[in-house]
């Protein structure tokens, strides 16, 4: 039986960070990785030379950011693109009304000053909602206090309904009203033209990482921990565990003894999401020019009503949609034909004969994957942002959680995760060490 410092229990960026700086520090330490690749949720496909992001796209806000600073360390070039956390103006968007005609600039900068407007309320009306309360039900106590008309109020319900399905996967009504207290954006948005998968493939080197290993049990106590895999068992001091939350609290997946407090409560407050990327590529560009995003308003926009121009990543005429919260789970069952002719039917309402085929599709299914059973976190009503931290509570001196559910600025995020691993191994090492060291050389 292998005896281990330290065993990290996924092999995503929270546990190569974790993994990386108990290295560093002198630990013999192990990642099990279920999968045959490093990078968890982060993941980059690159079918007939194509660079998809199917995970993970955006870094949200690079400042002060240490994924960003490690992208820097690294050489990874990115590529600036702002309306990855659903703004409403921040860059050119191209806004279609219900009637499907394009707004002007005027009704388009009118609209949104109306969602900064409520958002400058909703603050408050966050702060001062129930314990149970959700996102709709703040949401409304804002609407209200502007006395809008019907019009004027719906256009901003939708929008506050599709950012929590699009920055969270959740039907607004099942998200906790402080669901996007956190959901903070610093700088600019940036993206990896050649694959964000080059940031955990940078901090996998020299890493003892063992894949294929699908961890089953882990036992902890005062003197250390047994982790089972099929393969064997092994023990360690100490044990790092990023698995998502999904995984977590399914019974493929066992702790024992069980969580203690105040992780299990924490752990029982939050839930998995359901939404997936759309990607399609096509041989003309037909829509606007000049514009990051195209967005539609009205009842025809409930399943899609947002777009996102990737051309300029590569020069291929490229969409991305997302499929979120209660139209994930309806498309789950959907051919990929299905799906493509719901989309280009709202495309054809906005650009017409113009719409053709696409040239290539990607549709993800994290919903189906073993080791995701979801995108990311996110609170379900009772839960508050502390939910995050004390999840990450370390458990008897040998346990650890770790990743983008464990980490309550900006959770939900690659920085997230990053910064969740950097935490655990400075609680295991007992000494607090700068996260710049993640990517020292």
């Amino acid at each position: 039986m292998e005896h281990f410092d330290t065993i990290v229990v996924g092999a995503g960026v929270a546990g190569l960070a974790a993994a990386r700086l108990l290295a560093q520090a002198g630990r013999s330490v192990v990642v099990l990785e279920a999968r045959d690749r490093v990078g968890g949720r982060v993941c980059t496909d690159r079918t007939d030379g194509l660079v998809t992001d199917l995970g993970a796209s955006w870094i949200h806000g690079v400042t002060d950011n240490p994924v960003a600073g490690a992208a820097a360390a690294f050489g990874l070039p990115t590529v600036e693109f702002t309306v990855g956390g659903y703004q409403p103006d921040s860059r050119p968007i191209a806004y279609y009304g219900p009637t499907g005609q394009r707004l002007g600039d005027d009704a388009a900068r009118a609209f949104a000053d109306d969602v900064r407007a409520v958002d400058a309320v909703l603050v408050p009306a966050v702060a001062a909602s129930k314990a149970d309360a959700s996102y709709r039900d703040a949401t409304e106590t804002a609407l209200a206090d502007q006395a809008w008309g019907g019009e004027r109020t719906q256009r901003v319900r939708e929008f506050l309904q599709h950012r929590s399905e699009e920055q969270y996967g959740a039907w607004i009504e099942d998200l906790a009203a402080h669901g996007l207290d956190d959901d903070l954006i610093d700088g600019d948005e940036v993206v990896f033209p050649n694959g964000y998968d080059q940031l955990p493939g940078r901090l996998a080197a020299g890493l003892d990482i063992r894949f294929d290993q699908i961890v089953t049990r882990v036992h902890w106590s005062a003197e250390g921990v047994t982790v089972t895999t099929g393969g064997g068992t092994l023990t360690a001091g100490t044990a790092v565990v990023t698995v998502p939350i999904g995984v977590l609290q399914s019974t493929d997946f066992i702790i024992e003894p069980a969580l203690p407090e105040p992780n299990a409560s924490a752990l029982g407050r939050l839930t998995m999401n359901a939404f997936e990327k759309v990607f399609l590529r096509f041989s003309n560009k037909f829509w606007d020019e000049g514009v990051y995003a195209i967005r539609q308003q009205g009842a025809e926009g409930c399943r899609w009503h947002s777009w996102y121009d990737l051309t300029a990543l590569h020069g291929t005429p490229t969409l991305l949609t997302f499929a979120a919260g209660p139209v994930a789970s309806e498309i789950r069952e959907w051919s990929e034909q299905k799906v493509v002719d719901s989309i280009l039917a709202q495309l054809r309402r906005l650009y017409g004969a113009r719409v053709e085929q696409p040239t290539s599709v990607h549709i993800t299914a994290w919903q189906d994957d073993p080791f995701a059973r979801g995108s990311y976190a996110y609170m379900k009503l009772g839960s508050t942002t502390a939910d995050h931290d004390d999840l990450a509570t370390p458990i008897g001196g040998a346990l650890h959680l770790a990743g983008e559910a464990t980490w309550t600025d900006d959770p939900a995020t690659v920085t997230a995760a990053f910064c969740s691993g950097h935490r655990a191994a400075s609680n295991i090492l007992h000494q607090e060490i700068p996260i710049a060291q993640v990517w020292a050389d």
